[in-house]
């Protein structure tokens, strides 16, 4: 993740030590050389960072992030209007296909998942709310990006990680403009080498009934 400029010292400092944990755990060494911070100031902010649960302390002394970030995706996803709407198009797509499903939007250069529900099998793909995932790789990566198909759906099989396939389709406003990507994910196992075959359909569907829960004519009494 790309740290953003505010122009307040402290707190780009501050987004610059999480984006680069949000990668994978850093030493404080780690934190230093690839922020560009004093060890000082990297040290003072990362104590300060864990003060206040958004990073912690693994056993080996690197920094991860904190639990307390889990709970701050949950509540920016729950304010996001188009997370809670899309639900019942969510809940109705897990029990079509018995796979997992998630809602993404773009937020910079990566894509977030605002809302998942997780399918019932017990080898599952599990995507936490408010996860970080790159733009480039991935079917709902590749609908965010722009990409389209004649289908309407795009599929990716073990792009983003070893052993998943997934199907995504577009969500749009009601100018064509794109809003987010509802994906199924599950083992290549289950949803094989041409999973938009067995799931595609069913993705479109859901990005259609989430799309008419958003039209005001619709939702009005």
């Amino acid at each position: 993740m790309e740290p953003k400029i505010s122009g307040v010292g402290v707190l780009d400092k501050s987004f610059s030590i999480l984006a680069l944990i949000s990668e994978s755990p850093r030493s404080l060494a780690d934190v230093t050389s690839s922020t560009g911070l004093s060890r000082a100031t990297a040290h003072r902010l990362a104590l300060a960072l864990e003060a206040h649960g958004l990073l912690r302390r693994l056993a080996d002394g690197r920094f991860a992030l904190g639990l307390h970030l889990m709970a701050l995706g949950r509540a920016a996803a729950e304010q996001f209007p188009l997370a809670e709407t899309a639900q019942p198009a969510l809940a109705a797509l897990r029990e079509a296909t018995g796979e997992s499903v998630q809602l993404y939007i773009t937020d910079a250069t990566n894509r977030v998942c605002i809302a998942a529900l997780e399918s019932p099998h017990g080898l599952r793909t599990i995507v936490a709310v408010g996860a970080a995932l790159p733009m480039d790789v991935g079917s709902a990566g590749r609908v965010l990006s722009g990409e389209q198909a004649p289908s309407g759906w795009l599929q990716t099989v073990g792009e983003r990680e070893p052993g998943v396939a997934s199907v995504s389709a577009a969500v749009r406003g009601p100018q064509q403009e794109l809003l987010a990507a509802v994906s199924v994910s599950g083992p290549i196992d289950r949803l094989g080498r041409q999973p938009g075959k067995q799931h595609g359909q069913a993705v479109l569907e859901a990005a259609q009934r989430i799309q008419e829960a958003l039209e005001p004519s619709r939702s009005a009494p």
